[in-house]
């Protein structure tokens, strides 16, 4: 089953704009299919497959001149060198849409990229799957399917088990990737540091507690985070800024970028077990908060997310900002509404009257609009910027 991609349009878009585009994303997110479907015509070269990279960085000219209908170069971080030929084809040529560039190493290649492409190519980012894509493929599950079987396409196209699929790619790629990424003699830290940030899903992140915790120091657990980070396992949420006579909480709150991994990372194996797990409510808002990514990821935007917290625990799961407003949004696993569920909402409102342009809860049950605030079900987080 080939699912089709919301990114399909800004792709397509970017490369009638742009001589490079560069899509970024988790591994296995669905990179190589998107952009083979969608450039049929480019030669497809892995820089993965060592005899490839060498032949690319043996003679880079020859190698990006073999077609002039286009070139896709994945896992392009492998031969960085090859992006500063890249930018003298691009000058010389003008030609649009001539390179696509994949990559999962966001950091690494965002730094080679912008210092080589500065203005020459489109950065677009591919998470795994939203509820939009799957009700397109008319793919339909419950929340604690959702939950568990996460958005990874392999998964929902070939009915693979979850537990096992996940034990695969923490396997092949977290492990085995990270571990040269960052020379790890010892392994059994790391992945305790792995499955603690899999317990802290929702939660401020504390280096200081994570380091005590594991017997490491704290630059050591920062400079995992960032591993994580630049390999799209992990996501921070930063938190709100404002000049108010409040004291705001400046440290981010810790999501997985696809709340399967976290949930295997937990030892979650079936849907009895996930609907007893007491992290099923951070869960739940990690699903959501990622849907929130995917819509404006999808659309080649920033997130322009974060989440406001002050010193007497007052808190907002999401704000989205949008010029100089500010949209309230409360995450919650139940299926029943309360009233409750608007605590927080109203007190962020009395606090940024001025900037408020909407109160949002988020949870499992049915929808409602009214002139104070929208509940929607999570399937419609993404209606989340439309109200």
């Amino acid at each position: 089953m080939l699912i089709t991609r919301a990114l399909n349009a800004e792709l397509k878009t970017a490369a009638q704009q742009y001589p490079v585009v560069t899509l970024t994303g988790p591994r296995q997110s669905g990179k190589t299919t998107l952009v083979k479907k969608h450039f049929p015509k480019h030669q497809y070269h892995n820089l993965e497959e060592p005899d490839t990279r060498e032949t690319a960085q043996a003679d880079p000219r020859s190698f990006l001149s073999s077609s002039d209908k286009g070139l896709i170069l994945d896992e392009v971080q492998r031969a960085p060198e090859l992006l500063s030929y890249i930018q003298g084809i691009v000058d010389k040529t003008k030609q649009r849409g001539r390179f696509t560039l994949t990559g999962s190493r966001n950091f690494e290649l965002m730094e080679t990229v912008t210092q080589s492409l500065a203005g020459r190519t489109a950065l677009l980012c591919l998470l795994p799957l939203s509820m939009d894509e799957l009700k397109t493929a008319n793919i339909r599950h419950t929340v604690d399917q959702h939950l568990l079987k996460g958005f990874y396409p392999r998964i929902h196209a070939e009915n693979l088990d979850p537990t096992k699929a996940y034990r695969n790619y923490y396997q092949t790629y977290i492990e085995r990737d990270l571990k040269a990424l960052i020379h790890l003699r010892d392994l059994s830290h790391f992945q305790k540091f792995v499955r603690l940030c899999a317990g802290r899903v929702g939660q401020t992140f504390n280096a200081s507690a994570l380091a005590s915790e594991i017997g490491v120091s704290v630059p050591t657990v920062n400079a995992w985070l960032s591993i994580l980070q630049e390999s799209y396992v992990v996501f921070l949420l930063q938190p709100y800024y404002a000049n108010i006579r409040k004291r705001l909480t400046k440290s981010p709150k810790l999501y997985f970028y696809d709340v399967g991994l976290a949930a295997y990372l937990l030892a979650i194996e079936n849907e009895t077990q996930m609907a007893r797990d007491p992290l099923r409510g951070a869960l739940f808002e990690n699903m959501v908060v990622m849907e929130l990514v995917k819509y404006r990821f999808n659309r080649g935007q920033d997130h322009n997310l974060c989440f406001f917290r002050d010193e007497r625990h007052h808190e907002i799961d999401v704000v989205i900002k949008s010029g100089n407003t500010l949209t309230g949004v409360e995450i919650k696993s139940s299926a029943t509404f309360h009233a409750d569920f608007l605590k927080g909402l109203k007190y962020f409102e009395k606090l940024f009257k001025d900037k408020i342009s909407g109160s949002i809860v988020i949870h499992a049950g049915e929808e409602h609009r009214g002139r104070e605030f929208t509940v929607l079900n999570y399937k419609n987080a993404s209606d989340a910027f439309e109200e």
